[in-house]
């Protein structure tokens, strides 16, 4: 798993547009890489909205956010849309971003087969290491909020 201090792994997302990203696409910037399980689930709903309710505050610092599940991008992109997101969500289709930041969660729902991204939220700086890194094994938590604005506002 990766840690802060690490240079960021330039992994390769498609949007829900199905564009080709990379991390280093956003050198420059801060970066807020938050995965999530599922979408249309109720704690991945509740947190992906809780960034698009913020996003005031990572635009005032030039921040970018980008949530990131290994749904497909159609169900990423309704997902998108249903909820009103105003950042970027990412699909993982390979699972390199999950596999390469340590964040797999296999057979999630107890589901053999089933890889997801175990909830997490990495803050990546504007040379792309990584300053801020949360993790979680229960799929049922969410991040400190306040503790990732903090983060992000620190690379001011």
């Amino acid at each position: 798993m990766v840690k802060v201090g690490d240079k960021a792994p330039d992994v390769q997302l498609v949007t829900t547009d199905f564009k080709p990203i990379r991390l280093s696409d956003f050198r420059g910037k801060v970066v807020v890489l938050a995965f999530y399980p599922g979408a249309f689930t109720s704690v991945c709903t509740k947190e992906m909205c809780t960034f698009r309710d913020n996003m005031a505050k990572f635009n005032e610092i030039n921040a970018v956010v980008i949530g990131v599940s290994t749904d497909t991008p159609p169900s990423n992109k309704k997902f998108k849309e249903e909820n009103k997101l105003n950042y970027i969500v990412a699909s993982d289709t390979t699972r390199e971003a999950i596999t390469k930041f340590g964040v797999v969660h296999e057979n999630f729902l107890n589901l053999p087969g089933w890889t997801a991204a175990k909830r997490s939220v990495f803050v990546i700086d504007k040379e792309g290491v990584i300053r801020y890194a949360w993790v979680s094994d229960n799929p049922g938590v969410e991040p400190n909020y306040a503790e990732v604005e903090q983060a992000v506002r620190g690379l001011k």
